[in-house]
């Protein structure tokens, strides 16, 4: 009887009376790209979380330039998630689940889209953030009230940055003696003279922490911006991969339904 059947829709299939429509088959390089995109987009999020959590704790143990480290947390936060996100797009994209890769695609969005506010926002609203510095050593004057892990810091930043003081250059030292740190060795960064004997740098040190948070503001912006494009890419190779799938399911659950 089942053989009868076969013979029958087959006769019916030759004379156009029913159409047998095409299994859809997954792109196996779409798929096999995209496992691999999500591979390498895990392994990124491990290497931006540990940088960034060696940025945050270690930092030098600087309470000075501490102040300027605002993207780290940032960062920390986008390599979590990438790390949550690319395991979730390894096991779509190997199982072929629509579901998992649905979740993906719109975790890398949600993303995306806070990684283009942030960048605008570091764009446009930079000054407020070197303001926000300049309240943050503001709340350090006057200097020799400070407690000697706080001077020893910025000693160390002066070292580094060719500079004294904060904002008034080595008057902000007050009645306390100006350490050596403050001493002028290299005359191209400027100099002023403290006594006959002895010259210091003429430059504040909220100079030279502002020009370090440019930097790393520079940074983090070029690591969200690289960022952003893998994710672009993800994104298509997820949706082209989940559509490959729904039209696969479709044209499988309509073979199940055509008549003997």
């Amino acid at each position: 009887m089942k053989r009868l059947a076969v013979l029958l829709q087959a006769e019916r299939l030759h004379h156009g009376q029913i159409s047998l429509p095409l299994v859809m088959a997954v792109n196996r390089c779409i798929k096999y790209s995209l496992f691999f995109f999500n591979l390498l987009f895990w392994v990124s999020g491990c290497v931006i979380l540990g940088v960034s959590v060696y940025l945050k704790v270690i930092k030098d143990g600087n309470e000075i330039t501490s102040v300027s480290f605002l993207g780290t947390l940032l960062l920390i936060a986008v390599g979590v998630i990438i790390m949550i996100f690319g395991f979730l797009g390894c096991c779509g994209a190997i199982r072929e689940s629509r579901c998992m890769l649905l979740l993906f695609f719109i975790g890398l969005l949600a993303i995306f889209s806070l990684l283009l506010t942030a960048g605008i926002l570091g764009v446009t609203e930079k000054d407020k953030g070197m303001n926000w510095i300049k309240e943050k050593l503001e709340k350090l004057k006057p200097l020799e009230n400070m407690t000697d892990s706080v001077q020893t810091d910025l000693q160390a930043v002066q070292e580094k940055g060719k500079c004294c003081g904060l904002f008034k250059g080595y008057h902000d030292w007050g009645t306390k003696t100006v350490p050596n740190s403050c001493d002028c060795k290299e005359k191209s960064y400027g100099c002023v003279n403290v006594s006959e004997q002895r010259m210091v740098y003429r430059t504040p040190c909220v100079e030279f922490v502002q020009t370090f948070f440019k930097q790393h503001l520079a940074v983090v912006l070029g690591v969200a911006f690289a960022i952003a494009i893998l994710m672009l890419f993800g994104m298509t190779f997820a949706m082209t991969l989940c559509c490959q799938i729904g039209k696969k399911e479709a044209t499988s659950a309509e073979n199940m339904k055509m008549p003997e």
